[in-house]
């Protein structure tokens, strides 16, 4: 019987396969795309048999020869593939370092917390309205356009639903549990207790042990169900190493293109400031045993951006420099290309976002490469300030709370927290009460001081 997460049905999980096996440049033959079509969804819904057999005949397709693009999985291969870059930068002063730490924690703090009322929202729309609409509507009609503050959850009589009350203006004190923290801390924990060696495995181990399964979402929900099936729990390393990441990522898992790796890339740049390479080599080692292809490079390339907003606050210049960490001829690569192209060319980010959901709106609201467009339009059109990016990557709909965490991260790193002008973070207090074991309750200074302590480990080691 197949293993599956339960997200969606076994038939649900095949349907979508067929649209990544052709996002990945294979031919799906329009017979077997017919014969999944007419499967029903409710009575075979969860018929594993002829749903298992399905996803055994995908994975044989062969590649479409005219397939253009290049993009290996294992790091060898993906540096052999990049583009000239810094590596590791200069300029670096750690006296800055703890208040651009305590920036990057609450800048993706408050970016999260701003985008999380809002994001089924910003993913699947409301009202007959796709999410970037539906929201700007929402804002409108409470007279709150453009968007500058936490949302409200006032009634305006239009029958709109957000999430996440903890969240919205009326209500927030702290930064209540979400994935877009979890994965920061998590990476944060693993380099204090495992340090600047640790494996895929560590992390799969790290996951078992801290963070509870119904907070794991996606191709990371898959993922570690592949791991756990095939790894027995009284394991050691001799006994889970049989397991590659090539099967844990790959295995009935659609979703391995998706941004849950993108989400997961902030704390190794924190840890390796100024080193744009090694952010992106601990990244690569977190999202290969999820993801594949765009997924692990769009994990190395905002891990990369992090690590260089440390020295450098040019929008333009942090988006070369994590490019110069991935594949150029991968899509992801390539759509940033035309996103650096396309903001010079139009006057605002609505503008700009007219231009991503004309090119990249057919991919799903949480894939990795339309929703990395909108972190850098925000960077952009936000001039890089910490308030004005987040809001704009929010008003950007998609994963609302990935992009505002991701992009607080950034230009809360490049402006540390002594020079923030927002009002979104005082009413955070300061503090974080995540859902991973181990950290209940943590503040954000703390936070800072901790990943200056890891920051000094990981310099140590790579100067070695």
């Amino acid at each position: 019987m197949m293993i599956f997460t339960g997200w969606e049905s076994p038939l649900q999980l095949l349907k979508m396969e067929v649209v990544q096996r052709a996002y990945e440049g294979y031919v799906v033959p329009i017979a077997l795309k017919e014969h999944i079509t007419q499967l029903d969804d409710e009575n075979d819904a969860m018929n594993f048999e002829a749903v298992d057999g399905l996803f055994s005949e995908l994975a044989k397709l062969s590649k479409d020869p005219n397939f253009t693009y290049s993009q290996p999985n294992d790091l060898v291969n993906i540096r052999k593939q990049r583009p000239e870059g810094p590596r590791q930068m200069g300029g670096l002063k750690e006296a800055d370092l703890l208040d651009k730490f305590h920036g990057a924690w609450t800048g993706r703090a408050a970016g999260c917390a701003l985008g999380k009322p809002v994001e089924h929202m910003g993913i699947l729309g409301q009202q007959g309205m796709r999410g970037r609409k539906a929201i700007r509507t929402y804002l409108e009609n409470r007279c709150q356009w453009p968007l500058n503050d936490y949302f409200s959850g006032a009634d305006a009589g239009d029958a709109f639903t957000l999430f996440s009350p903890q969240s919205q203006r009326e209500n927030i004190t702290y930064m209540e549990p979400d994935d877009d923290i979890h994965y920061t801390l998590i990476a944060l924990a693993i380099l204090e207790k495992v340090g600047p060696s640790f494996s895929w495995h560590d992390i799969a181990t790290f996951w078992n042990s801290c963070l509870p399964y119904n907070a794991i979402c996606t191709a990371e929900s898959q993922a570690i169900l592949n791991y756990n099936n095939a790894v027995p729990r009284r394991s050691d390393t001799t006994t889970r190493s049989w397991v590659t990441s090539d099967y844990t990522s790959s295995n009935r898992n659609p979703y391995r293109e998706w941004i849950g790796a993108q989400i997961r890339a902030d704390g190794w740049g924190y840890a390796c400031a100024g080193n744009p390479e090694l952010a992106a080599e601990f990244a690569f080692r977190d999202a290969s045993w999820t993801h594949r292809a765009n997924g692990i490079y769009g994990e190395m390339l905002f891990a990369a951006i992090v690590a260089a907003a440390f020295v450098e606050n040019d929008p333009y210049t942090l988006v070369a420099i994590g490019l110069s960490e991935i594949p150029k001829n991968s899509k992801l690569a390539e759509a940033c290309r035309n996103a650096l192209q396309q903001a010079q060319v139009h006057d605002d980010f609505e503008g700009y976002m007219d231009w991503v959901d004309a090119h990249y709106g057919d991919l799903n609201g949480v894939h990795t490469v339309n929703n990395a467009l909108v972190v850098i339009g925000a960077m952009i059109f936000g001039q890089m300030d910490v308030h004005q990016s987040i809001c704009r990557s929010v008003e950007g709909g998609l994963d609302t709370d990935c992009n505002g965490a991701t992009c607080g991260s950034i230009t809360g790193a490049a402006m540390g927290a002594k020079a923030m002008d927002s009002i979104l973070v005082a009413p955070l207090n300061d503090t974080i009460r995540p859902s991973v074991i181990g950290f209940q309750e943590v503040t954000m200074s703390d936070l800072a001081e901790r990943t200056l302590q890891v920051y000094r480990k990981v310099s140590a080691m790579a100067g070695a």
